[in-house]
């Protein structure tokens, strides 16, 4: 791989997470200052991760059919930013809702096939995928520590247009992006019949489990952080903590998968993530606490992250590898993570932020005995 390549392919990652930077811990005081309810909210944040659940399975469908997996991040990248547009127009939750509906349709559809473009650049060096994706994270921090600067100054709804402006320049980075064929391979196992193998359907289970228990934190943690009294400064660089110890797991995920294993890792990573949400949903007053609870992100999500990929590159044949990615996805982020934003938006207001947590963690506590019996990746799937 070229430094051109690499610096083109970092470059449309760091813009990509840039946006989610401003999307994630942001959105939620967005449609809070609305006078939404929390069920509202927590209706409207699944939107996004419900679009999950079909967009990446109908474009990793046609990427893998056609082969033009870099028309389509281009084409998805350009009509996320023009149905983008009309949240300008929008103030109650029907038109929010179905202009969140409309962007994250394509939006989701970009990134599982520029994970499939990354790994084809890199071709036999697919352990040094972390290192491309690291710029994702990087792209991240710049973005939460900046916007929540800006939101102690002006208005929360000033957040669109900082995020119609992210879109744009993610649709530039992908015209800088140049194709990359992926190996073909002879395999005659279709796409389902590697699905359905105990292994793999245990690994979805897995990645399913793992974003449930994220949608507390994705959803509320900025909202019961600024219940608490933080400034969105203070929220800001709360959630850049945690994004830059990912970014530190990525720089050395290569050595850490070659070292101790990816099923290892996992497991390791699962019961760091169920200490993680303990500690967010019992102690969040306590600021040195939520600043190790925010370093556990680099695992929670980072190596988390960086395994699925390198699982479902190897439980998938290069044929199969867009489906694979965009099951990932869909799966993971999609109906994990939309159930998780869905339930938590019932459970926050009468419940509470204490037993959400718990039962996030409580998620993530199954994910580790399944983890223990079927993640073996030194074992063929079979």
């Amino acid at each position: 791989m070229t430094p051109a390549t690499y610096t083109r392919l970092s470059g449309f990652y760091f813009f990509y997470f840039s946006l989610l930077g401003a999307l994630v811990p942001y959105w939620s005081l967005y449609l809070q200052s609305f006078d939404l309810d929390a069920a509202s909210i927590g209706m409207l944040m699944s939107i996004l991760m419900a679009s999950r659940i079909i967009a990446p399975n109908i474009w990793g469908w046609l990427a893998d059919k056609t082969g033009q997996r870099l028309a389509i991040v281009r084409a998805g990248s350009l009509v996320t930013c023009l149905i983008f547009i009309a949240i300008f127009w929008q103030d109650d939750v029907l038109g929010i809702a179905l202009v969140m509906a409309g962007f994250s349709f394509f939006w989701n559809a970009v990134l599982p096939q520029f994970e499939v473009l990354t790994l084809a650049h890199l071709g036999s060096q697919s352990e040094q995928y972390s290192r491309i994706r690291l710029w994702g994270s990087v792209g991240f921090v710049v973005a939460v520590v900046a916007i929540g600067w800006l939101l102690d100054w002006f208005s929360v709804r000033w957040l669109p247009h900082l995020m119609l402006g992210l879109m744009v320049l993610i649709w530039l980075s992908s015209l800088c992006v140049t194709d990359a064929k992926a190996e073909h391979d002879k395999s005659s196992d279709g796409f389902l019949k590697q699905l359905w193998r105990p292994q793999v359907v245990a690994f979805f289970a897995i990645c399913l489990l793992i974003q449930l228990s994220h949608g507390p934190y994705y959803t509320f943690y900025s909202v019961l952080m600024d219940s608490l009294g933080y400034s969105r400064a203070q929220i800001g660089l709360l959630w850049a903590v945690g994004v830059i110890a990912e970014v530190i797991i990525f720089i050395y995920m290569h050595r850490l998968i070659g070292r101790y294993g990816l099923r290892a890792i996992m497991i390791i990573s699962l019961l760091l993530c169920v200490l993680r949400w303990l500690l967010i949903g019992f102690l969040p007053d306590h600021l040195p606490t939520m600043l190790f609870a925010q370093c556990l992100h680099a695992v929670t999500f980072g190596a988390l992250h960086a395994v699925g990929i390198a699982l479902v590159h190897q439980y998938f044949t290069p044929a199969s590898h867009g489906q694979g990615q965009a099951l990932f996805s869909s799966l993971g982020f999609g109906v994990g993570g939309a159930l998780g934003a869905f339930i938590s938006g019932l459970l926050w207001e009468s419940v509470g932020s204490e037993m959400t947590f718990m039962l996030a963690a409580g998620s993530v506590a199954l994910a580790v005995v399944m983890a223990w019996i079927w993640i073996r990746p030194d074992r063929k799937p079979v």
